[in-house]
C-alpha cells in the first residue's frame, strides 16, 4: 500500500516537472493560496466550534482578527511557492516585492486589530445604558478617541513603510525633503488646522472637557456631545439639528458642560407677581408640586423673593434639583405652568398689576364725577 502511494507520488510529481514552467508556476501558486484558505477555513471551523456557544464575547472579538490571518497564511504560502516555482529572476524580484508590500499591510492590519480588540476588551466594564453613566462615558470618550489617534498614526506609518520599500520612491522622497524646504513648509501651513485638530483630541481625551452623551451650551444652542471624530465633534441640538464643531474649538474658547462632573442640575423658574402675593402660601405650593413630581431627585427645592421691580411686581426664584439636564427642563416646565394655574384659581389679585390714577384738570359740571382712583388689571 505504502508502495503504491510512494509511486504514485512520484509519477504525480514528474508529470509535474514535464509541464511547461510558467504552468508549473501558475500551478504552484494556486495551490499555494487554496492551501492557505483551507487552513484558515480549518481554524475558523475549529474557533467557532470552540468559542461558538459558551464564549460568545470571545468569539465575537476572535472575528476582528479573522482578515489578518487570512492575509497571513496567503503570504506565507506565496514565499514558499515563490521559492520552489520555476520562475525567472525579474518575476521573482517582483513577486518579492509584492509581498514586502503585503507583510508590512500585514502588519498594519495586526496592529490596528490588536486596538480593536484591546479597546473593545477594556469597554466591557463599562455601560452607557446605566442611569449613572459618568465613568463609563469618561472612559469610552478617552479610550474611542486615543483609538482614532492610534488608527491614524498606525496607517502613516504602515503607508510610510511601504513607500520606503521602493528605492526610488525612497530617494525621491530624500531628494524632495532635501532640496524643497519651502515645499515642506508650506504643506505644514497648510495642513495646520488638521494637525491642531489632532492634536486637540489627545488633549480633550487626557483632559476630557467633554464626553460622549455631555450636555452643552455653545455657541447659544443647547445639545448633547453625540460623537467625538479625530477632529471635530457632532453635537446633536434639542430640536434634532446637528451641529459640528471643530475640536479645537473646545480647546480655544469657553462653552458651558452642563455634566463635567455629575449629571444632575439646578433648575430655576421666575415668577414675576404683585406684592400682595402670599409668599408662604406659594412656597407651601411649590413643596407640595415637587413631592409629587416624579422628576424631582429630593436634594433642593427653594423659593425666594429675589427682586423687587420698579413695574410694582416682585420676583419669585423657585429652585429645583434634577438627576439630568431634560429632566431639570421638563421639571422647570411643570412647576411654572402649575404655579400659575394655582395663583389664578386661588390668589388672582397677586398676579401683576398696574395702578394708575387719573387727576381731573379744570372745572367740573355737575353731571359729572371726579374719578378718586382707577385700578385696571393687566394679566
Amino acid at each position: 500500500m505504502l508502495d503504491a502511494i510512494r509511486s504514485s507520488y512520484f509519477e504525480a510529481m514528474h508529470a509535474f516537472t514535464l509541464l511547461p514552467d510558467w504552468i508549473s508556476a501558475t500551478a504552484l501558486i494556486g495551490g499555494s493560496v487554496l492551501i492557505a484558505l483551507v487552513i484558515y477555513a480549518i481554524i475558523v471551523h475549529t474557533l467557532r466550534s470552540t468559542f461558538g456557544v459558551r464564549h460568545p464575547k470571545t468569539r465575537a472579538l476572535l472575528t476582528h482578527s479573522k482578515g489578518p490571518l487570512r492575509l497571513a497564511l496567503i503570504v506565507i504560502g506565496l514565499s514558499f511557492a515563490v521559492r520552489i516555482a520555476p520562475i525567472s529572476d525579474r518575476a521573482a524580484l517582483m513577486f518579492a516585492s509584492v509581498l514586502n508590500i503585503a507583510f508590512i499591510a500585514l502588519l498594519g492590519w495586526s496592529a490596528l486589530t490588536a486596538a480593536q480588540i484591546g479597546s473593545q476588551v477594556y469597554l466591557r466594564r463599562y455601560s452607557l445604558d446605566a442611569e449613572d453613566n459618568l465613568l463609563a462615558r469618561k472612559h469610552v470618550t478617552q479610550v474611542r478617541i486615543l483609538k482614532r489617534a492610534t488608527d491614524t498614526l498606525i496607517i502613516i506609518m504602515t503607508i510610510g513603510a511601504a513607500l520606503m520599500s521602493f528605492d526610488q520612491v525612497r530617494q525621491y522622497g530624500v531628494s524632495l525633503f532635501a532640496s524643497a524646504g519651502v515645499a515642506g513648509l508650506a504643506i505644514g501651513l497648510a495642513a495646520r488646522p488638521l494637525l491642531s485638530n489632532l492634536i486637540a483630541g489627545v488633549q480633550i481625551a487626557i483632559a476630557q472637557p467633554i464626553r460622549l452623551d455631555d450636555v452643552v451650551l455653545i455657541e447659544g444652542e443647547y445639545g448633547t456631545i453625540e460623537e467625538i471624530a479625530p477632529t471635530y465633534v457632532v453635537i446633536k441640538l434639542w430640536d434634532w439639528r446637528r451641529m459640528v464643531v471643530p475640536l479645537s474649538y473646545f480647546i480655544e474658547k469657553p462653552f458651558q458642560n452642563w455634566t463635567r462632573e455629575t449629571s444632575a442640575l439646578i433648575g430655576s423658574v421666575f415668577l414675576y407677581v404683585d406684592y400682595t402675593v402670599p409668599v408662604e402660601r406659594v412656597r407651601q405650593k411649590l413643596m407640595e408640586i415637587a413631592h409629587a413630581s416624579t422628576l424631582w431627585d429630593g436634594r433642593v427645592v427653594v423659593l425666594q423673593v429675589s427682586d423687587a421691580t420698579k413695574d410694582h411686581t416682585i420676583e419669585l426664584r423657585a429652585l429645583l434639583s434634577a438627576r439630568s439636564a431634560p429632566s431639570a427642563w421638563d421639571l422647570r416646565c411643570d412647576v411654572r405652568e402649575k404655579l400659575i394655574a394655582y395663583l389664578q384659581e386661588e390668589y388672582p389679585d397677586a398676579l401683576p398689576r398696574m395702578r394708575q390714577e387719573f387727576v381731573p384738570h379744570g372745572p367740573l359740571h355737575h353731571t359729572e364725577l371726579a374719578p378718586q382712583s382707577l385700578v385696571a388689571e393687566n394679566r
